[in-house]
C-alpha cells in the first residue's frame, strides 16, 4: 500500500463577471484569472506575435493578467472561452492548433523544471514519482468545431479535444533499461459533429503506449453520448447538440482511472482503466498494448480547446485536409476554427470512489 502525497492544488469557486478584455488587461474588463484558479496551468496560444518560431505560451504567473480577445477570454456569462483556427501557428511536430491549459503542479516555482517529476505526476508503481495521481473537473459548451474537411471520413475531421492526460516525452531509462516517456495520451475527451447532423458525440480514447513507429500505436475509442469518432451516422437524442452543457470528472488514483461523464439531460457515464497494465476498459487483456500500460510515465492533465481538423493533407488518419487560410477573421467567417466555453474547471487531490 503507497503513501499518497498531497498535490498543491486549490478548489476553485466559480464566480460569474461580465465581459472580455484584448490581449492582456484591459481597463477594468474581468479575463480568465478573476473567475477561474489558474495558479497551476500555463496556456499555449495559436500564434507567434513574436516571430521567434515558436508557439506562443504563457506562464501561470502571466495568466493572472492575461486573455486573449479572440482565443482566451471570458464570454458574457463568465465563462473561460478557448478558440483555436484550423490554420495557425502549433507546437513542433504537430500540425494541430490549440488554445489550451497545461498542468504545472509546481506553480509559480521557476527553479522546479517542466519535465521534473515533482511538476508532473505519476503512477505508485513509478519508482521515481514525487506527486501520485490527481483529479480534474470540468463543466463546459462546446460552441463550435470545424465545418470544412478535405477528408471528412477520416476519423479527427470535425472535432476538438477538451480534456486530456498526456504523458511525458522523456525517456527516462528506469525500467530494466527499456525506458519510458514516449509522449502519448492515456486520455483524449472528444467532441464531434458533422455538418450535416444536429447533434455530435461525446467520446474518449485511450492510446496504446508503445513508440510512435510501432504499427500498433493507435487510439482505442470509448462511447460517451452518441457515436465514436469513425461512425458517420446521425447521432440523434444520444448526442450533445453545440451549445448543450456537460461535464467529466478525471480522477487518478492509484493505478486506476476514474472516468465519470455527466450532462443535465443524459444518463451519467462512468469507466475505469488500470493504466499500470494492458488491461482495457471493458475488463479484457489488449495484447497490443504496452504491457504495463503507463505504469513508469510521468503525466499532466490538459484542457481546453485542441483543434484535431488539421489542415495538413498527407497520408494518415490525423491528416483531414482541413480548410484555413491563416486569418483569424477570414477562418471564423468560414466556421474554420473550434470554440468551447468552460463553466467550472478544477484541479485537486484524487480520492477513492465510492
Amino acid at each position: 500500500m503507497y503513501r499518497y502525497k498531497k498535490l498543491p492544488f486549490f478548489a476553485l469557486s466559480t464566480l460569474f463577471l461580465v465581459g472580455c478584455a484584448a490581449d492582456g488587461r484591459s481597463g477594468d474588463k474581468p479575463i480568465p484569472a478573476d473567475n477561474f484558479d489558474l495558479s497551476h496551468w500555463k496556456i499555449t496560444l495559436p500564434m507567434d506575435r513574436n516571430n521567434d518560431g515558436k508557439i506562443d505560451e504563457k506562464s501561470a504567473r502571466q495568466l493572472r493578467s492575461y486573455s486573449h480577445s479572440d482565443f482566451f477570454y471570458l464570454n458574457n456569462s463568465g465563462e473561460m472561452v478557448f478558440a483555436a483556427p484550423n490554420k495557425a501557428a502549433t507546437t513542433s511536430g504537430s500540425s494541430n492548433t490549440r488554445s489550451e491549459l497545461r498542468q504545472m503542479i509546481r506553480g509559480d516555482i521557476r527553479s522546479i523544471d517542466t519535465k521534473s517529476p515533482r511538476n508532473n505526476f505519476a503512477l505508485p508503481t513509478n519508482p521515481k514519482g514525487a506527486v501520485f495521481g490527481g483529479k480534474l473537473n470540468a463543466t463546459l459548451k462546446v460552441n463550435h468545431v470545424a465545418k470544412r474537411a478535405g477528408h471528412p471520413n477520416k476519423p479527427p475531421a470535425y472535432s476538438v479535444v477538451v480534456g486530456q492526460i498526456h504523458a511525458d516525452k522523456n525517456l527516462l531509462q528506469i525500467s530494466n533499461g527499456k525506458g519510458f516517456g514516449w509522449g502519448n495520451e492515456p486520455l483524449k475527451i472528444y467532441y464531434k459533429k458533422w455538418p450535416h447532423h444536429e447533434k455530435g458525440s461525446v467520446f474518449w480514447n485511450y492510446e496504446r503506449n508503445l513508440p510512435k513507429n510501432d504499427p500498433n500505436r493507435t487510439d482505442i475509442a470509448y462511447p460517451v453520448w452518441g457515436n465514436t469518432w469513425e461512425n458517420p451516422n446521425e447521432p440523434g437524442e444520444q448526442g450533445i447538440a453545440l451549445g448543450e452543457s456537460f461535464s467529466y470528472e478525471v480522477n487518478v488514483h492509484g493505478n486506476m482511472m476514474y472516468l465519470t461523464f455527466s450532462s443535465p439531460k443524459k444518463a451519467t457515464v462512468k469507466y475505469q482503466i488500470n493504466l499500470a497494465n494492458n488491461v482495457d476498459a471493458y475488463g479484457k487483456v489488449d495484447e497490443k498494448d504496452h504491457p504495463n500500460g503507463y505504469a513508469e510515465d510521468f503525466m499532466y492533465f490538459k484542457a481546453g480547446a485542441y483543434n484535431q481538423c488539421s489542415t495538413k493533407d498527407q497520408e494518415g488518419i490525423w491528416y483531414a485536409a482541413c480548410d484555413g487560410s491563416g486569418k483569424w477573421k477570414v477562418d471564423k467567417e468560414n466556421g474554420d476554427y473550434v470554440s468551447v466555453s468552460f463553466s467550472e474547471l478544477t484541479l485537486s487531490e484524487s480520492s477513492l470512489p465510492e
